[in-house]
Parts: structure tokens; C-alpha cells; sequence
């Protein structure tokens, strides 16, 4: 593919060669920490996608048949590929989205971890037998792919998710058209080239840029016969609706607003460590950042002025600037979005107690820059307490019990992830038996299972039946046969 350059307009991947799009409209690829354009991305039309779902439903008639052996093989050395150019693709990672070095080098590893979990697919799709279910009847249940899988994969971890989802499917069978973020599409297309040096046959991994009308075209073709999906709650709900209207497979992951409790016997000192990393990683834009904090009893009187001052003294510039504790938000437009929040929090009457809205970082540039912000006195019917904002802003509510801090809590429609800080076994336990969600943190600021459970959202931060990574993951590649027989 070349070194992208400002003027450089990316090309899609297809049947193994870089091709250009038919879509003549195309959108910079800013740097978020400086603001200057590194590439454009075309906007493929569904004409350009029909291509590449035509190029995977050819190479799936002969993929599918390949010893499943040889299929982790590929894993293997792709894995090999992957460590070798760990910093390449973290770095990668910095420019396009804006995360620190350690947050994009952790990305990566993340996403290296699911590559090895997938090499393991000889022990992960054997099917299982019975014999003698009737007398001189056997019955075997076997596994077999899908066929052709499209993934639609986000802005903040454009290295990772493409890793949680094509691996798998490709280690069980299927053929693989990835719809990377027209955000960060960088990285994708230094994905593809390792897939290529690793042994993937043409066409088995596609890649198409775009936007809604690529995603369009994924969500409708007849040859596409699933789709994974991370993103957005109300982009979510819409692919899964639409879909599965067509008769598709779907897991599509959504947004959340994560709850942390702290207890007042908690360690709080860890526990206002804990809170920030997990609030203001990423500047805040993931899924499982922890926006959303109830302290119990007299928790509040020590931990919060600890939050003020510690988020205050954090320094916000360049990923690449190995002084940086923050990067910038994705784009202008989306600090924009951010700072509206931030209006509405004050406007419901919540106390901005530190105001990030003075986004000038430690070093000269143009980026997309915001500090920490913090609100205190913030009640369980405020928008900034509801919504997902998806930003560099913490939310701090108050409760006199445990009980109550749990059904705060689990009031929010949305249910990926929940942590309580304590030093009590009784408490963790009856957070972990009654929380709504489907990732749970004890003295953990950032549930993220490895990659050999799922990612398991609970509520409207998930729209399928099985979720990403894990034994989940191989369910949802798959289809079971069961077969009966007498001889």
C-alpha cells in the first residue's frame, strides 16, 4: 500500500490487490494531536463492497475446505508478523487516533491475544458425539462456517477490534470483509499487508473504506451471512435491526455508561488512581471507561478532592510524547459534542468542580485537545449520568448505602461494564451477584476480559446472542450440524 501521505487517497483491498474505489468523494485523515491531514479515505459506494463480498464468496468455496490445521498455521505466523511489527502498528495507532504509546501498545497486545487464542481452532470447533442415543444409532454434532462475515469496526480501537473479530472467523472457515472507522483507517490497511505476508489466500480478508453507505452495502448484500459490529448504541441498534431483517447473523457490541462504586473502607488512594486511568484513558472514548462514579457513606470526603487535584496535574498532548497522561479526542467536531455535554451538566445544575474545556496542551499544535473535566453533586436523573459522552468527563454521584449505590447503578439502560473499589469480600460479592452488567470489576478500574471469555454487555450495550472473543466467538462463526445415523 505505501507510505500514506496528506495527498495519498487510501485504496481498498480485494481478491489480494489494493484497488481503487469506485467513490470519487473522499475524507482527510487528520492527525488528532496536530490537526494535519496524513491520507484520505474514500467513501465506497455498495458498488465497491459487492467486489469485495464477491471476491470472499469466491475464495470461501475452496477456504472452507482447507484442514483447519493449516488454517491456524496461518494464525501462527500472522501472530509472529504481529510481534515483529507490535510497534509499528502501536505507533500507527497513536497518529491516527490519538492514545498515549502505552494505551495503543496495550491495544495491539489486546488484539494479539485474541490471534492467539484463535491459533488454538483444532480444540475450539471440534464438535462432540453420542453414541447409542437409540439402539445402533449414533449421533455426531459437527461445526462448520458460515461463509462470508462482514466487520464493522470503530474509531478507538482500530487495531484491536479488527483483531477480536477477523481471526476467528477466518481460523473457522469463513471468508472476512472488513468496513474499518472512516476515522482511522490506517491501521486496517497495515493489517491486510500482514495478513498477505502471513499466507492468506487472495480474497479470503477484504478490506473496504467508507462510510453509512459501505456499511449500507455490508448490511444488505445477499453473500454477506454475518455481521460483527462495534460501535455506538444507536448505530448499533440500526445494524442489528436491519441486519438481521435481512436475514443475517449479528453481534453488534454498543455504548455504556459504566458505573464505579467506591467504598468508604476502600483503599482511597488506589481507588482515585484506579477511577482516573479508567475515566480519562483513551480520553474517555471507550466503552468500558468508567465516566460514572458513586461514592457510598463517607467516601466522598476523601477521594474526591484527590480526583480534582490528581486530574488537574495530568498533562494532555501528543501520544507520542512519553510525558503525555492524555491524548486528544478523535476530531473537532466530537470535542464539540463533548463540550455541549459539559454545558448540559452545568445547565441541570451539577457542580463543574474542574473544567476541561481549556484543551491547550503542554507542546505547540493544532489538535483536537481537551483537559479532564469532573462534576460533583450529580443525581441519577441528570443527562450527564444517563448518556454516554464518550469524552474526558467524570460524573460523581453520591449514596449512603451499598443497596443504594447498586440500584443507581442499575438503573441505566446500558450494561457493559461495573466496578466497586472495596476491601470487603461480603461487599464485592453482593455487588458481583447484583450488578446489571455483563463485565464486572472488583478493585479492577477496567473489566476487559482476556480473550479466552467474552465481552459480555448486558442490555443496551449489546444487541445479538453471542458475543466477541471467547468460546462465544466460535459459536457465532459457526454453524452446528447434527447428524444421526444407523448402519
Amino acid at each position: 500500500m505505501g507510505v500514506a501521505t496528506n495527498t495519498t487517497i487510501l485504496k481498498n483491498y480485494i481478491n489480494g490487490e489494493w484497488v481503487e474505489a469506485a467513490a470519487a468523494e473522499t475524507l482527510p485523515v487528520p492527525d488528532p494531536a496536530t490537526g494535519e491531514d496524513m491520507a484520505l479515505v474514500p467513501l465506497s459506494t455498495a458498488e465497491d463492497v459487492r467486489k469485495a463480498v464477491a471476491s470472499a464468496e469466491e475464495a470461501y468455496r475452496t477456504w472452507r475446505d482447507v484442514p483447519v490445521t493449516d488454517r491456524a498455521q496461518v494464525l501462527f505466523r500472522l501472530k509472529i508478523l504481529l510481534d515483529a511489527h507490535h510497534e509499528d502498528l502501536t505507533r500507527a495507532v497513536v497518529r491516527e487516533n490519538g492514545k498515549t504509546h502505552n494505551e495503543a501498545w496495550g491495544e495491539v497486545r489486546r488484539g494479539i491475544e485474541v490471534v492467539e487464542f484463535a491459533c488454538g481452532a483444532p480444540s475450539l470447533i471440534q464438535g462432540r458425539s453420542l453414541q447409542d442415543v437409540s439402539r445402533g444409532v449414533d449421533t455426531t454434532m459437527l461445526r462448520f462456517p458460515i461463509g462470508v462475515v462482514g466487520g464493522i469496526s470503530p474509531f478507538n480501537f482500530p487495531a484491536m477490534i479488527p483483531l477480536w473479530m477477523a481471526p476467528v472467523a477466518i481460523v473457522c472457515g469463513n471468508t472476512f470483509v472488513h468496513k474499518p472507522s472512516e476515522r482511522t483507517p490506517l491501521s486496517a490497511n497495515m493489517l491486510a499487508d500482514l495478513w498477505t505476508e502471513a499466507g492468506l489466500p487472495k480474497g479470503v480478508l477484504n478490506v473496504v473504506h467508507g462510510a453509512k453507505d459501505a456499511v449500507n452495502g455490508l448490511l444488505t448484500d445477499p453473500g454477506v451471512r454475518a455481521i460483527s459490529f462495534v460501535g455506538s448504541q444507536p448505530v448499533a441498534e440500526y445494524v442489528y435491526k436491519t441486519a438481521a431483517a435481512h436475514g443475517k447473523r449479528v453481534q453488534a457490541l454498543a455504548g455504556a455508561k459504566n458505573f464505579v462504586i467506591v467504598m468508604p473502607d476502600a483503599d482511597q488512594d488506589r481507588a482515585a488512581d484506579l477511577v482516573l486511568s479508567s475515566a480519562f484513558g483513551n480520553a474517555g472514548e471507550r466503552c468500558l471507561a468508567g465516566s460514572t462514579i458513586v461514592t457510598v457513606g463517607t467516601a466522598a470526603q476523601t477521594l474526591v478532592p484527590k480526583l480534582i487535584e490528581r486530574a488537574r496535574a495530568m498533562r494532555v498532548g501528543s501520544g507520542l510524547d512519553s510525558a503525555t497522561d492524555m491524548g486528544p479526542v478523535i476530531r473537532a467536531d466530537h470535542s464539540a459534542r463533548v463540550e455541549n455535554y459539559i454545558e448540559i451538566g452545568v445547565r441541570e445544575g451539577a457542580t463543574l468542580a474542574l473544567d476541561g474545556r481549556d484543551g491547550k496542551p503542554e507542546q505547540p499544535g493544532n489538535g483536537f485537545f481537551l483537559r479532564p473535566s469532573i462534576f460533583t453533586g450529580v443525581t441519577p436523573e441528570m443527562t450527564i449520568a444517563r448518556e454516554e459522552i464518550f469524552g474526558p468527563v467524570l460524573s460523581i454521584l453520591e449514596a449512603e448505602t451499598l443497596d443504594e449505590a447498586i440500584t443507581t447503578a442499575n438503573g441505566s439502560r446500558f450494561g457493559n461494564a461495573a466496578v466497586i473499589c472495596t476491601s470487603s469480600g461480603a461487599a464485592a460479592r453482593q455487588f458481583q451477584m447484583r450488578i446489571e452488567a455483563g463485565m464486572v470489576g472488583v478493585n479492577v478500574g477496567v473489566p476487559a476480559p482476556v480473550a479466552w471469555f467474552p465481552f459480555a454487555g448486558w442490555k443496551q450495550s449489546f444487541y445479538g446472542d453471542l458475543h466477541a472473543t471467547g468460546e462465544d466467538s466460535i459459536h457465532f462463526y459457526t454453524e452446528r450440524k447434527v447428524v444421526t445415523s444407523r448402519w
